[in-house]
């Protein structure tokens, strides 16, 4: 599987900002079939630094209502990854 397919999207929240500063944790909004082997090999090929720790959590989709109907938005995974000392993602740099 191709490794854009696994990483869907970058998470930027306050939270996910201070890990990043405070303990070179990066966080990811992954496919939810995606392994912990096969996101730390994606994020290595597509941004060149080295992985060192991957933590996953499958977040539940919250329920919503408008007026009379009740919904639930989409279940979803999320990866933190912790990457080596010196590297970082040039993705989050001024953000």
């Amino acid at each position: 599987m191709d490794p854009r397919q696994i990483i869907l999207e970058p998470i930027v929240t306050e939270k996910s900002t201070i890990a990043r500063e405070l303990y070179n944790k990066y966080s990811f909004k992954v496919i939810p079939s995606a392994t912990k082997p096969q996101i730390a090999n994606a994020i290595e090929m597509i941004f060149e630094v080295k992985v060192l720790k991957v933590h996953t959590i499958n977040m539940d989709g919250k329920i919503k209502r408008l007026g009379r109907n009740i919904g639930r938005r989409s279940a979803w995974k999320k990866a933190i990854v912790t990457l080596a000392e010196g590297d970082s993602v040039d993705f989050f740099e001024g953000v």
